[in-house]
């Protein structure tokens, strides 16, 4: 059998942490910026973990076990 291939879209969107969970990055945060408030922008710069429902289609989109 074949090798499985990367969702290129995905490798771009996702990275595993150390621990194996999966990191990613917040949205609403790449235009329309003048009518959100400066905290809830602040809050869309920092990344978060992909929620556990989630988690095994992200790691067979990237191809890791689990």
């Amino acid at each position: 059998m074949p090798k499985m291939k990367t969702n290129s879209s995905a490798k771009k969107r996702f990275k595993v942490t150390g621990s194996g969970k999966v990191k990613r990055n917040k949205a609403y945060h790449s235009h329309i910026l003048t009518k959100k408030e400066k905290v809830r922008k602040k809050r869309l710069v920092q990344s978060t973990t992909v929620h556990k429902s989630d988690e095994a289609r992200v790691k067979r989109m990237l191809c890791i076990g689990g």
